[in-house]
């Protein structure tokens, strides 16, 4: 029975919006930084206020129920208002703040401590994602985006900025044919089978999975253990450092492959005037990085 004496917390929509984009209690518990049970239990919490179920457990994770998909494009619009009256009133007092995004394997620490020497009043937080969260951008939980390209948005409703590009390696586990190369190049992997990806699509994603019958895979971790075990290759960008953290996975440079491009992305038409100070922070602090 709901509780009609208390107020909607914004706390427990914002957890159900993020469980209701995932389809998944655990990506979104990873994704919002709380352990799945206090997760499971703030959604119980809003379904017993509500006094109706909004998601019903599966074996392939979470799916909204009549209620919830009647309840979610309520609750984004409830979260949008809410977004809205904080900056309106944050534009009065004349307060600049942004909400900087970025995917997992990207360090931006430069570019944040630049926008910080430049507008040292500012209020500036950062939030990591996942890969998969980069809808973020667009649902205003956060006002820029750093990640890799590809991403999935429209041309006409983002404004990208290059920041840089890195090369690709060739990642293998120890004792593959390829392991002790001093490098390879596409050409010797134009006939291994690319794994399928609901999130890239492009020949040349940000990671690529390499192997005959590999599933659509998900967390980083667990391509780096397909690996490990034999069973997959994976191309992904020399940046990213945390396949060198498995001592059974060896990397491998490759010759001729295009470029892993970093970019920096905000929303079209987007009045925050940090965006434009953030972007030229992040030229500044990113364009060349150590290699």
């Amino acid at each position: 029975m709901n509780d009609l004496g208390q107020d909607l917390e914004l706390r427990l929509v914002r957890y159900f919006t993020v469980v209701a984009a995932h389809q998944h209690f655990g990506r979104a518990a990873a994704d919002l930084h709380v352990a799945q049970p206090a997760l499971s239990r703030q959604i119980q919490r809003l379904e017993k206020h509500l006094g109706a179920r909004l998601l019903d457990r599966t074996p392939q994770g979470a799916r909204l129920t009549a209620a919830g998909q009647s309840f979610l494009p309520r609750a984004q619009a409830l979260l949008q208002a809410a977004r809205q009256a904080e900056l309106a009133v944050r534009e009065q007092a004349g307060t600049e703040r942004i909400a900087i995004g970025y995917v997992e394997d990207l360090v931006i620490t430069a570019a944040v401590r630049e926008l910080r020497r430049r507008q040292p009043d500012a209020e500036i937080a950062t939030r990591y994602l996942s890969c998969r969260d980069v809808g973020a951008l667009s649902d205003k939980r956060v006002d820029a985006l750093i990640a890799r390209a590809p991403l999935p948005f429209a041309a006409g409703d983002v404004f990208t900025t290059p920041l840089y590009e890195e090369p690709r390696m060739l990642a293998v586990p120890c004792g593959h044919p390829l392991a002790d190369r001093a490098s390879v190049t596409v050409e010797e992997l134009a006939g291994e089978e690319a794994a399928p990806c609901a999130f890239e699509t492009e020949d040349w994603a940000s990671y690529r999975i390499l192997g005959a019958g590999v599933p659509p895979i998900e967390s980083y971790e667990d391509k780096l253990e397909l690996v490990a075990s034999g069973r997959a290759i994976a191309v992904v960008p020399v940046g990213d450092r945390r396949s060198s953290l498995r001592p059974d996975v060896v990397t491998v440079p490759i010759e001729d492959a295009p470029p892993s491009q970093v970019v920096l992305v905000s929303r079209k038409g987007d009045p925050n005037p940090m965006i434009r100070n953030l972007r030229l922070a992040a030229e500044a602090a990113l364009a060349a990085p150590a290699a």
